[in-house]
């Protein structure tokens, strides 16, 4: 599972400026967590479209995560891309104190949605297209709010594992205070990753990586000694997030649907 990280860049930042020029842009916007994706996701796009081009939201809830923000806008600074600080808890509390609730998972989507309702809000303000910094771990697992942030434009992180998205972000000079950090959501306060997730991002990584990149079947996985009860859980996250990356299913009606037949750019010009 190791990468090229050299060529892992170069790609990646090819494809970031490839992407938006095809679509006519020049610049990018990212909400930035100061967690390890988001600030992977920042270096990437300052290389590919310069920092000038790059506009980070910060987007905490109340002053819960103040660490985080202190960690995204030292990452900001030092790239020296443009950012806007917003807290969105006003937004957030003004509906749930229409709609009350205890359930920390519905305000965490919530949260989550709030954030990428503000960033397509300024995307069209700044014509900038939304760069994604959802992983391939977190793809594969459905461990993202749809609609939230898994939303995106295009995605440079999603054929990464979360494992080799921080071996990426030591290459390009992430500061360690981010690269040790432990993962989270930044949901609630004291919510971690591997503590939902039950594992480690270290066993959940090596374990997708024989069973989707080695195509190892469930029961040799076992064989070569992954725990049956951990492959067990990760097939059925899998399986029940097959949803999350796909198009909605459109019923077929007619000899040309989208999503069943119109699936290629088609030459307009003819």
């Amino acid at each position: 599972m190791k990468i090229n990280t050299t060529f892992v860049e170069k790609i990646l930042t090819r494809f970031i400026r490839t992407e938006l020029s095809r679509f006519g842009y020049e610049n990018g916007i990212l909400g930035l967590s100061g967690g390890i994706d988001s600030t992977v996701a920042a270096y990437l796009s300052a290389h590919a479209l310069g920092p000038d081009h790059v506009i980070g939201l910060i987007l905490p809830y109340d002053d819960t995560f103040q660490r985080d923000v202190d960690d995204a806008e030292a990452v900001a600074s030092s790239l020296g891309i443009r950012t806007r600080l917003i807290d969105i808890s006003p937004a957030v509390d003004a509906y749930y104190a229409r709609f009350a609730t205890d359930n920390r998972v519905l305000k965490g989507n919530k949260m989550a949605r709030e954030r990428m309702s503000i960033l397509y809000d300024f995307s069209e303000r700044e014509k900038a297209l939304i760069i994604g910094t959802s992983n391939k771990t977190e793809l594969l697992l459905g461990y993202g709010t749809l609609h939230g942030d898994m939303a995106c434009a295009i995605n440079p992180m999603g054929d990464l594992y979360k494992t080799q998205v921080r071996v990426l972000g030591g290459h390009l000079g992430v500061p360690d205070r981010i690269l040790s950090k432990a993962p989270t959501a930044g949901l609630w306060e004291g919510q971690t990753d591997e503590q939902e997730l039950g594992l480690s991002y270290t066993e959940i990584d090596e374990i997708l990586y024989h069973m989707i990149d080695q195509r190892t079947p469930r029961r040799e996985l076992i064989r070569q000694g992954f725990e049956e009860a951990k492959v067990d859980r990760l097939i059925r996250m899998i399986k029940g997030s097959e949803f999350k990356r796909h198009m909605p299913p459109i019923a077929k009606i007619s000899e040309r649907s989208v999503g069943h037949d119109f699936l290629y750019p088609y030459d307009w010009d003819k």
